[in-house]
This record gives structure tokens, C-alpha cells and sequence, in this order.
């Protein structure tokens, strides 16, 4: 299984590279995205500090579609997934092959976000440990639920569509935990934050072992 998500990995990142897809298209949606609402909160410093974590998360989730949508195409196209399972690579390594390359951009748009967030909205990424920590277990909630209804929706035509309706009401908890994680770390309170942490760890913990064991049978009745 560990062979077979390192392989997948591989190629979808072989794949990014050659399409520079996340860092042409998706980072400058992201980015934007902050910009939009720093624009639409104004130049007061009481009013975008305090929006800075949600607006960072909010960004975070609206990409992740579009990197999730992507991620899912890449197998639907050309019978991909036919061929995986023909050459026996096993469903959960190909799961979590796809959460570990997903993940990577995701992390990799994220910590620019976070840049852009500390400029756009003049706050201290202070706390770092914490924001490093939800940042990455919110991201793997995100990328393994983001999965599961990529694999749920692989074959229909309006996928692009339905994905952020199923998706965002799923990950709600992401956004209010790592929102919650953000700014407490931000206003140099981190206590605060531990309780949302763990929120975070167990929901990525249990969409991963969710998606480990349900990503092949949903593929395969999609």
C-alpha cells in the first residue's frame, strides 16, 4: 500500500509540474480571494486583524475545490483509474498516493497565503507552532473529505458544481477550528487554541481512516 501511494504521488506531482496548474491558476485565485476581502473590510487596522484568520481559511477552502476538482479529473480523464486498478495498485494506497500530493500543494499554497495574509491584513504571524500545527491537520481534513466526494462525483457531469455543496457544510468544523487555532495564536493567546487543535486532529484522523477504507468502493460505484 505505501508503494502504491508513493507511486501515485509521484505521478500527480510529476503532473503538476509539467501543468503548473496550483501555482498558474489556484494560487492566484487564492490570492486574490484575500485581496477581495481585505478590499471589502477597508484600510482600518480594528477591522481586518480580527477578520484575518477567517478570511485565510475561507481562501484556503475555496481553492482546495478547485485542487480537489483537479485532482479528480486527472483519474477520470482517459480511463486513468481503469488503468491503475489494472496495473493492481491497491484503492487505499492510490487514496492516500492522492492525499499526500494533494496535500502538498495545498501546504505549499497555504504557507503563501499566509504571507499574503500577514501583509494584506498587517497582523504577526505569532504562535507560529500553532499556526504550523492546524495548518497541517486542517489540511488533511480537508484533502482526505475533499477526496471522498472527488471519488463520489468522479464520473458526473456536474461535479464542478456539486462538490462545494456537499463539500462546505463537511468541512464546516475545518473552517471554525483552524479560524479559532488562528486567532487565538494571533492575539498571543495560544492556550486558547488547544481544544480547537484536537478538534482538528480527530476530524482529520477519522476522514482518513474513513477515506482509506471507502475510497475504492466509491470509485468503483460512481
Amino acid at each position: 500500500m505505501l508503494r502504491d501511494a508513493l507511486a501515485v504521488a509521484r505521478k500527480d506531482l510529476k503532473i503538476e509540474w509539467a501543468t503548473r496548474v496550483t501555482a498558474l491558476q489556484v494560487v492566484p485565485f487564492a490570492v486574490v480571494v484575500l485581496l477581495l476581502f481585505g478590499f471589502a473590510l477597508g484600510p482600518d487596522p480594528q477591522r481586518l486583524e480580527p477578520a484575518a484568520p477567517g478570511a485565510f481559511w475561507l481562501a484556503v477552502l475555496l481553492a482546495a475545490v478547485l485542487g480537489i476538482t483537479r485532482a479528480m479529473s486527472i483519474e477520470s480523464s482517459a480511463g486513468a483509474i481503469d488503468g491503475l486498478r489494472l496495473a493492481g495498485f491497491d484503492s487505499a494506497g492510490v487514496f492516500l498516493g492522492k492525499l499526500l500530493a494533494l496535500g502538498g500543494e495545498l501546504v505549499f499554497l497555504e504557507f503563501i497565503l499566509s504571507v499574503v495574509t500577514a501583509i494584506v491584513f498587517g497582523v504577526s504571524l505569532a504562535g507560529y507552532l500553532w499556526l504550523v500545527s492546524a495548518t497541517i491537520y486542517a489540511t488533511l481534513g480537508i484533502v482526505a473529505v475533499g477526496l471522498l466526494y472527488g471519488a463520489l462525483l468522479v464520473s458526473s457531469r456536474v461535479r464542478e458544481t456539486l462538490l462545494p455543496l456537499l463539500f462546505f457544510p463537511v468541512i464546516a468544523p475545518v473552517l471554525i477550528a483552524g479560524t479559532k487555532v488562528w486567532q487565538a495564536a494571533l492575539s498571543h493567546h495560544p492556550s486558547g487554541a488547544s481544544s480547537w487543535l484536537e478538534m482538528l486532529v480527530v476530524f482529520g484522523v477519522i476522514y482518513l481512516a474513513i477515506g482509506t477504507v471507502a475510497f475504492g468502493p466509491l470509485l468503483e460505484d460512481a
